[in-house]
């Protein structure tokens, strides 16, 4: 799951809402892949998302983390009947973060356009190219996402931030719904869910480049892809989500949505074996207890900064591998949310697993309205 950033826009989007009424997700969706990779139009948002932990090649010790998504934002549910070449049903969004974990640096970048040739867009299913943007303003390569057969390579650069990312992915495990036939719910009403799936754990190599500086990297990432329309309850106001590969081949998702007090509201999670299994996981199946906070000096927002998870008989601590990794938008008023490489570690202290964290919905004014 993935705060899109874009939401605030929903209040012009919501102007949009009359006419046809937008598809919501639906527990007997008939899923085909590889088509179901491209976009769904009809749906209100819909990304495709990677982060992962890299190394450079020629420097073992020097370590990435990294975030890649891009977003397809509806304006209406069909296709304007405009008689202009600059009319759209949907925008295109993408975000990228690059955690220089031992520069102590994070760097973010965004871009924001409508769906249009000349701007930005999203493929048919059999081409390659599943989705596309400009770059921001200075830039001249697009921002891409492809399709290579078996998994997604992406590019995308920003030469005023000096940072860019040209990786390439393979499916070391394969694709894994995130609920019951990837039907995802957020909240008691049956609308209240997307359509999710994820490759929990791709092997990644390709080049990565801060401060103009160009390394060739090699790790593992995670891809979320969602699609839906009702994902955010009027009484929730954001949501804390972990992605954690484990050292022994299993992987684990969890989220929970708070309420305006602060306290869980929904929480869902799937447990991943070494060979692909999922098993689905309740509420009561986990906790989470915060145990340290991070006050953004940018943003004066306080966000939980490190967590003990407890899933059935076994603890897990989730450590931050760098405090400040929030990104903050210059495109999209009082956007700014959390996303950041963590390490897991068992009860002992010793490290045994990688992954990520999202946060969203704290500090003032920042519920994401989806």
């Amino acid at each position: 799951m993935i705060f899109k950033g874009m939401l605030a826009l929903f209040l012009v989007l919501q102007m949009a809402m009359a006419g046809p009424e937008w598809k919501v997700a639906e527990p007997d969706f008939d899923w085909s892949f590889p088509r179901d990779h491209w976009a769904h139009s009809g749906y209100r948002t819909e990304w495709w998302y990677f982060t992962g932990q890299l190394t450079s090649r020629e420097d073992p010790g020097r370590r990435f983390g990294y975030q890649f998504t891009l977003f397809r934002i509806g304006l209406q549910p069909e296709p304007s009947r405009l008689d202009s070449r600059w009319a759209t049903h949907s925008l295109i969004m993408g975000h990228a973060a690059i955690s220089d974990l031992e520069g102590r640096r994070h760097l973010f970048s965004e871009v924001l356009y409508r769906e249009v040739p000349l701007l930005g867009g999203f493929g048919a299913p059999g081409d390659p190219l599943i989705a596309w943007s400009l770059p921001p303003a200075g830039g001249e390569e697009h921002w891409e996402l492809l399709w290579n057969g078996e998994a997604f390579d992406f590019h995308m650069s920003d030469p005023e931030r000096g940072m860019a990312l040209d990786l390439l992915t393979r499916p070391a495990k394969p694709l894994v719904f995130q609920g019951p036939d990837g039907y995802s719910r957020k909240g008691k009403p049956s609308s209240a869910a997307s359509q999710y799936y994820s490759f929990t754990r791709l092997q990644t190599d390709g080049t990565l480049t801060v401060d103009g500086k160009r390394f060739q990297v090699e790790g593992r990432s995670w891809m979320d892809k969602e699609f839906g329309s009702n994902q955010l309850a009027e009484n929730q106001v954001g949501w804390d989500w972990f992605s954690l590969q484990l050292d022994g081949g299993q992987e684990i998702m969890l989220y929970h949505l708070r309420d305006r007090g602060g306290a869980s509201d929904f929480a869902r999670g799937t447990w991943i074996s070494k060979t692909g299994e999922a098993r689905y996981l309740e509420a009561g199946d986990w906790s989470v207890e915060v145990t340290a906070n991070w006050t953004s000096p940018a943003t004066g927002a306080v966000y939980p900064a490190r967590w003990k998870v407890s899933l059935e008989d076994v603890e897990y601590e989730i450590v931050p591998l760098l405090a400040g990794q929030e990104n903050r938008s210059r495109l999209v008023l009082d956007l700014n949310y959390w996303e950041g490489a963590v390490s897991v570690l068992n009860s002992e202290g010793e490290e045994i697993g990688q992954g990520y964290v999202e946060l969203t919905g704290y500090g003032a004014n920042n519920r994401p309205p989806v």
